[in-house]
């Protein structure tokens, strides 16, 4: 790739004229020795697993093996029909898809990592939910997981998304810094009004811990990927309303680095800190175990 950060990439783009998901296109074109139209086609075959996904975790069983998650994300579609959301429509259901997908991650469905298994609801709440919000064809938003790819690959460069090394700053968190900075390009904004909705994304999620209760992706994971979706929302309506973020998001990354080696074994991934180690969460872990002997 020919950028390490995000400023080289938004400068990049400046320079050649070109969109991040051009840019990241042309890089990957590349990197992989493949046509430039092999690359689109299989980030098209991930965009449509994620609609997959979606529309399983809204319309099908999502009970996960242990029985401790499932049909939030119907939960949060059938309060839709009956009430006015206090977020809005919009923003509702964009958690709601969210959600589902990620309950399909729980209950051993399909789903793309976005970067991780744990953060997989985000981009795909976000950019389903606008697809339909805003009439844009599928090819549309491709090109939005292209750009959220390079945001990804600067961020797994420099930082972490791994929730065993990082914490869920770094799986969610890097998550809504990718969809924020994709959702700001597919709505018209600039490369520069990208990279300022990533860092202003990536600060409200600084110091998140990584605490799955019994092990598992789904508590808090699943709600998290909801909550996230929303926040990617407002950091992107935040850049494009010309807020900047004050701290540059390349030093935001570098500080998410910095606060996730400083974290605590327990709070990354272990299970053996934060909400895990609640009496309810060893309570919970108790009784897994348990059935796991049975």
């Amino acid at each position: 790739m020919r950028f390490r950060t995000l400023k080289q990439l938004a400068d990049l783009c400046a320079a050649e004229g070109m969109t991040i998901a051009e840019v990241m296109l042309a890089d990957q074109s590349h990197e992989s020795g493949k046509p430039p139209e092999y690359v689109f086609d299989k980030m098209r075959a991930y965009y449509q697993i994620m609609k997959e996904a979606v529309t399983k975790g809204l319309t099908e069983d999502t009970t996960s093996r242990s029985g401790l998650t499932g049909k939030d994300a119907q939960r949060v579609a059938a309060y839709l029909t009956t009430t006015e959301a206090s977020l809005g429509e919009e923003a509702c259901k964009a958690m709601a898809y969210a959600l589902a997908v990620s309950e399909v991650n729980a209950s051993m469905g399909r789903i793309i990592a976005t970067p991780t298994a744990g953060s997989c609801g985000i981009i795909p709440g976000v950019f389903i939910s606008s697809q339909q919000r805003f009439g844009w064809e599928d090819d549309h938003l491709v090109r939005g997981l292209l750009c959220a790819g390079a945001i990804g690959y600067v961020i797994a460069n420099n930082s972490f998304v791994s929730g065993a090394e990082g914490g869920c700053q770094a799986e969610v968190g890097s998550a809504i810094g990718m969809a924020a900075g994709a959702l700001v390009e597919l709505r018209g904004g600039t490369p520069e009004q990208a990279m300022h909705a990533v860092g202003l994304a990536l600060k409200n999620t600084l110091g998140l811990i990584c605490d799955p209760v019994g092990g598992l992706v789904e508590i808090p994971c699943i709600v998290r990927n909801g909550f996230g979706a929303v926040n990617a929302m407002a950091a992107a309506d935040m850049a494009l309303a010309g807020v900047r973020s004050v701290i540059p998001s390349d030093e935001v990354v570098q500080v998410m680095y910095e606060v996730g080696t400083a974290m605590p074994e327990k709070h990354r991934e272990t299970a053996k800190g934060g909400l895990a180690q609640t009496p309810t969460g060893r309570k919970i872990m108790k009784e897994l175990n348990l059935n796991r002997k049975q």
